[in-house]
């Protein structure tokens, strides 16, 4: 045994690892109706792997949780700034009620219960997870002009009351936001983040990773033209004759046995196989007034793309789309087909009366050599990459980490935003400048998910691993007094502020309620699993705004427990 902890403390990474990896095997065991999750999981594992007694370096805890809440800033940037006005009070009032009823609960019971200002100190900081209580609170008492042997005892108990109720302080966060809440909504996380979605998006359904629509606009289909029906008439007529129904392009034509390029002016005769790629309702017009539809053959087959293209040329600022359709030369339009439209990541509908503006992003459809030619006109081609830019992300996170450095001092109470709302400022920041230049910062999809899930996961795992042996020594050594009295901390505020939400600020949608709670309670673990179960970014702008306001309500509790318990 001996052997296998000085192994341990010689790479302690093995525990950080194995307590993801079990973490998430037990979160996927179903219990009725109710599971774990990934993070909770680990959590307890690494709790479990901590009465090994195997220090884990805190630089590890702090790159880690930087990495995932500088990943879900950025992911969330565009949509965060554009929320920011009067409908953020809701979220504004949701931290002030948590706060105020975090500090409620404390105080009262650390009076029923008889807790000195010490230990009263350490479970308003371990229950509620801010970790900052122990500064303010600690300050607060050296002010109290105490002997300093009582000063050293009652700090020391903020330490205590820290280490016992911390692990719950995370995992009832998670249980209640993630279990209790939906039940309490009637509705689950992931059908309400959709919903949300849908009407963000003004009810256009984007399809997800795999799927595709049984009937896309966008078809091609190859007619032989029969005696009367299209022979005699041009290219250009018989594109010309459909836009009352949808635009179509004449892409290639077979005559005979020669496969030729289509021109305007080629008159087309009985017997040609035409290739017509277009809307759909404008080849099934063109249809009509062919002959009949061909099987697909290999010569006549034609490979298109689609590319993503943002707008920078400053003539088409602030046009709408009718305008520049109509003022683009035909030739210079001819097979060229609009598929999306995007502004700050978030999708806008195609429509004539919509207005371009710098840095939004259109998806162009067509041959390469037509995207192309476009492409140049329009402003930026974006070429698709798996490549992450490390220089505009690592630049990102530095600045995030400085920006948590800076302390603002109100009276003799030191506030922070720390690491993590630093990280999280900045990638707030760092994702509206990437919406905005698209052709720089790139992270792929995988690659943000991976910070998000594993720097989270990874992150409690080292919680678990720090405190977990001097938390279950203190439960063993003072009975389970403290930990029950902070699992009742932990809870109280947590319904309070549910109801109040749900009730009083009439919160209707399960998964912006979940976000705007869990970040009120600066609960990270709570939002990562609130994130996974959306499976997409809703929660995440009412957990900004409330997580950087719970960095600032819930540090000044500190001194307010230690002047009132």
């Amino acid at each position: 045994m001996n052997a296998i902890k000085e192994a341990l403390n010689t790479s302690p990474e093995i525990l950080l690892f194995l307590s993801v990896a079990l973490g998430y095997a037990i979160g996927k065991i179903p219990f009725g109706k109710f599971q774990l999750g990934g993070v909770a999981g680990s959590l307890l594992v690494a709790v479990v792997l901590s009465q090994l007694g195997v220090h884990i370096d805190n630089g590890i805890k702090a790159v880690l949780f930087a990495l995932f809440i500088y990943a879900v800033g950025f992911d969330s940037g565009p949509q965060f700034f554009r929320s920011l006005g009067r409908q953020s009070l809701r979220e504004i009032a949701m931290a002030a009620v948590l706060a105020l009823s975090g500090l409620a609960t404390v105080v009262v019971l650390a009076r029923l219960a008889g807790l000195d200002k010490g230990l009263a100190a350490g479970v308003a900081a371990g229950a509620l997870t801010q970790s900052a209580v122990i500064g303010t609170a600690g300050a607060a008492l050296a002010k109290l002009g105490l002997a300093p042997g009582e000063l050293q005892r009652l700090q020391g108990n903020v330490a205590i009351g820290y280490a016992v109720t911390y692990i719950f302080g995370s995992l009832g966060a998670i249980i209640l936001c993630v279990n209790v809440l939906p039940k309490f909504m009637g509705r689950s996380i992931r059908d309400d983040a959709l919903k949300a979605e849908a009407a963000q998006n003004a009810g256009l359904h984007l399809l997800a990773e795999g799927e595709a629509p049984a009937l896309p606009d966008l078809v091609g289909r190859l007619f032989r033209i029969g005696e009367g029906a299209g022979a005699g008439r041009t290219v250009s007529e018989l594109e010309a004759g459909t836009q009352a129904t949808g635009p179509i392009t004449v892409e290639r034509i077979r005559r005979d046995k020669q496969v030729m390029l289509a021109q305007p002016d080629l008159v087309l005769s009985s017997g040609d196989v035409v290739l017509i790629v277009g809307r759909r309702a404008g080849v099934l017009a063109a249809a009509r007034q062919l002959g009949p539809e061909q099987p697909a053959t290999p010569d006549m087959d034609l490979v298109l793309v689609s590319r993503d293209v943002t707008i920078g040329n400053h003539a088409l600022v602030g046009k709408t789309f009718g305008e520049i359709q109509a003022g683009m030369q035909q030739r210079i339009r001819h097979g060229i087909y609009v598929t999306h439209f995007t502004r700050m990541g978030q999708a806008v509908p195609l429509k004539a009366g919509t207005k371009a503006a710098a840095g939004d992003v259109v998806t162009l459809f067509g041959t390469a050599e037509d995207v192309q030619r476009v492409a140049q006109i329009v402003g930026v081609s974006l070429q698709p990459s798996d490549k992450t830019d490390f220089v505009f992300h690592g630049l990102g996170i530095a600045v995030g980490l400085v920006i948590g450095l800076a302390v603002v001092r109100v009276g003799s109470v030191p506030l922070t935003l720390g690491s993590g709302g630093g990280a999280l400022l900045s990638g707030l920041l760092f994702g509206w400048w990437r919406a905005r230049h698209q052709n720089v910062g790139n992270l792929p999809s995988g690659a943000g998910a991976f910070l998000r899930d594993f720097g989270l996961a990874g992150f409690v795992a080292a919680v678990g691993l720090q405190s977990g042996l001097q938390a279950v020594e203190t439960v063993r050594a003072s009975g389970v007094s403290i930990f029950l009295i902070g699992v009742a901390v932990t809870i109280i505020p947590l319904v309070v502020t549910m109801l109040f939400g749900r009730y009083v600020l009439h919160y209707d949608n399960t998964a912006v309620l979940a976000g705007a709670l869990s970040g009120a309670r600066s609960a990270n673990p709570a939002f990562g699993e609130v994130l996974n179960k959306a499976g997409n970014a809703i929660p995440t702008v009412p957990f900004a705004i409330t997580y950087a306001l719970a960095n600032v309500f819930l540090t000044l509790l500190g001194p307010l427990v230690v002047a009132l318990a």
